[in-house]
C-alpha cells in the first residue's frame, strides 16, 4: 500500500451545497466533511460527518472516501482512506491532536441497540451500533449509508458517544439506551448532552412495507407522526377493499403493495426529547442521502455497490 503522507492542516469552507442553517461543509485537507455548528460552543470536542468526496478508491469511474470495507472495494484502499480521514479530523481546528488509524474505534454493525463502552481501541471491532467513551485522542466512529448517525456529548462530564440508528435500531430505542448506558457508567444527566443527527435518508426516498409500520405502531403511541401514507391502514393490516372480489384483476396485473415512508430522524430525535434532552440542544440535519447521492453514499439509491460514510466524535488531547 502507497504510504500516506503527513497532512498539513488546512481547513476552509468548502463551495455552498445547499447545506441547511446550523451546519457547514469544510474542506479539511482535501475532504469535505459536514459539521455541526451545535457543537461548536464545546471547546474540547471534535467531531465529522464525512462524504463521499476524495479518497483512494474507485466508484462508478470516481474517486470516492469509502470507509467501510466492502465487497467492491479493495482493504487497502479503505484503510488508505481511514488514514487520510483520521488525519484530516486531527489537522482540523478542532481536531484531536491525534494522526494514527489507530485511534478510530469502530463497530461490527448489526441494527441493534448493543452499547459498547472504550477505554482503548478494540484490536478487532465488536458487534453493536453505539459507542462511547470519555478518553482523549480516541474517535468513536459508526458507518452509514442512509441510516440515521448520531453524536451525543456530555459537556459536563466530557462523554462523547457515536449511534448507528436504522429502522430496527430506531425501533429498540439505540438513543435511548446509548443515553442510559452513559447515566450508568458516568453520570450523564440528559440535560447535560448535545446531540447532532447527520445525514440520512429521508421521508422522501425512505418507501418501507407494513411489517415496520406495525412494529412501530406497536412501540409508539405517536408512531403515526414519522410516517407519511396510508399508515392507519397499513399499521393495523386493515384491508384496503373490504370486497376485493369486486375490483380483481388479471393475474400478473395486480397493483403493487401499499407502502409508507419514514422519517427516522423525526423518531429519533423525539426519543431524545422524550428521554430528556433539551429540544434547543438538538441539530438535525434535513440532508437526503438518497436526493444527494452527489455527495453521500446511498445504499437505496446506488444498492450493495455503494460506499460508508464515516461518523466521528472524539475529546482532543491536552483539552481543558
Amino acid at each position: 500500500m502507497e504510504r500516506v503522507r503527513s497532512v498539513r492542516r488546512q481547513v476552509r469552507t468548502a463551495p455552498a451545497a445547499s447545506i441547511d442553517d446550523g451546519w457547514a461543509l469544510r474542506r479539511i485537507s482535501g475532504l469535505e466533511i459536514l459539521t455541526a455548528k451545535i457543537f461548536g460552543s464545546i471547546p474540547w470536542l471534535v467531531h465529522g460527518f464525512s462524504t463521499r468526496k476524495g479518497g483512494a478508491s474507485r466508484l462508478n469511474g470516481a474517486v470516492a472516501l469509502n470507509l467501510g470495507f466492502t465487497d467492491w472495494d479493495s482493504r487497502e484502499a479503505v484503510t488508505q482512506n481511514r488514514i487520510t480521514f483520521v488525519r484530516a479530523m486531527a489537522a482540523s481546528k478542532s481536531g484531536p491532536k491525534i494522526g494514527r488509524e489507530k485511534s478510530l474505534i469502530t463497530l461490527r454493525q448489526i441494527h441493534s441497540d448493543v452499547v459498547h463502552v472504550f477505554s482503548k481501541a478494540p484490536a478487532r471491532p465488536p458487534q453493536g451500533d453505539a459507542a462511547l467513551c470519555c478518553r482523549t485522542g480516541l474517535l468513536p466512529g459508526i458507518q452509514t449509508a442512509d441510516c440515521v448517525p448520531i453524536l451525543l456529548a456530555d459537556q459536563r462530564r466530557r462523554v462523547v458517544a457515536a449511534i448507528h440508528a436504522g429502522w430496527r435500531g430506531t425501533l429498540a430505542r439505540v438513543v435511548v439506551k446509548t443515553l442510559g448506558r452513559m447515566r450508568l457508567e458516568f453520570g450523564t444527566q440528559p440535560e447535560d448532552v448535545t446531540a447532532a443527527l447527520g445525514p440520512a435518508i429521508g421521508s422522501c426516498c425512505y418507501e418501507v412495507g407494513p411489517e415496520v409500520a406495525q412494529a412501530f405502531a406497536g412501540q409508539f403511541a405517536q408512531a403515526r407522526e414519522w410516517f407519511e401514507g396510508p399508515f392507519d391502514r397499513l399499521a393495523t393490516g386493515e384491508e384496503p377493499n373490504p370486497l376485493p372480489w369486486l375490483t380483481m384483476m388479471p393475474p400478473g396485473h395486480e397493483p403493487p403493495p401499499e407502502r409508507v415512508r419514514l422519517d427516522l430522524r423525526a423518531a429519533n430525535r423525539w426519543q431524545l426529547v422524550d428521554a430528556g434532552v433539551n429540544p434547543r440542544n438538538i441539530a438535525v440535519s434535513a440532508l437526503c442521502t438518497g436526493c444527494r447521492s452527489d455527495l453521500f453514499f446511498s445504499y437505496r439509491k446506488e444498492g450493495a455497490a455503494t460506499g460508508r460514510m464515516m461518523n466521528v466524535i472524539g475529546i482532543r488531547v491536552n483539552s481543558r
